[in-house]
């Protein structure tokens, strides 16, 4: 890829994914500091200021690096600290903190697809812009609010199952917790790059995950009658 292309692919990604990381970490201290944990307040972690969640790993080097050798970005934030002992109701309450961060995905992806019925009022460098950076805020922010939904710890799906299990389900689901992110990198990674040395196509987790979040993008986009041209 060429400066002048990376630095045009750059352009139309960076605001779609520090805003869709920055507002699901923000989404989740918010929530709970309602619920009566004031952590993420304290820590200064509910803000719009990208600078309080980024992480340089997930935030920065992920997504260039993945901008330059796949034509697509993806990222993460740092985790916003939780203190569930100091909610009011820990088990319920810790259902609606994690949903929290994807339902903040959902709703940005819904006002992306908002947003496209202004661009045909635009002028044409601009209504271009406008329509990638919307179109790809769409695609970012289901993306992330779908995966997230894993049911399996750390990963808010993960945290919203064992809120909601019954507690002889729920406790060994939990106890995954400290390998959660090994068993998600061995899943997303590391499985395709093996399969990929004997020439097969194998990556469970988006195989999985790719019709769900098609039918989520569609969705949106039904409801929102969003244009595409």
């Amino acid at each position: 890829m060429s400066l002048p292309q990376f630095l045009q692919q750059l352009s139309v990604w960076a605001l779609p994914i520090v805003f869709a990381i920055t507002l699901h970490e923000a989404a989740h201290g918010y929530v709970a500091d309602k619920l009566g944990d004031p952590t993420a307040r304290l820590l200064g972690r509910i803000s719009l200021n990208p600078i309080r969640h980024i992480d340089p790993l997930g935030t920065v080097l992920l997504p260039l690096l993945l901008l330059m050798t796949a034509g697509f970005a993806f990222g993460y934030a740092k985790p916003v600290p939780v203190n569930f002992r100091n909610l009011r109701r820990p088990r319920r309450d810790s259902v609606l903190v994690a949903a929290a961060g994807p339902g903040a995905n959902v709703l940005m992806a819904l006002v992306a697809a908002l947003l496209l019925h202004a661009v045909p009022y635009l002028p044409e460098q601009a209504a271009i812009w406008l329509g990638a950076n919307c179109i790809n805020a769409i695609k970012i922010n289901v993306i992330l609010g779908v995966f997230n939904m894993i049911p399996l710890p750390p990963l808010d799906g993960g945290r919203v199952a064992v809120g909601l299990l019954p507690r002889v389900l729920a406790y060994p689901l939990a106890r995954v917790e400290p390998y959660g992110m090994l068993i998600v990198f061995g899943a997303v990674f590391l499985l395709p790059m093996i399969a990929g040395q004997f020439g097969l196509d194998f990556n469970p987790v988006f195989q999985v995950l790719g019709p769900v979040m098609n039918g989520v993008i569609e969705l949106l986009l039904w409801l929102t009658r969003a244009p595409l041209s």
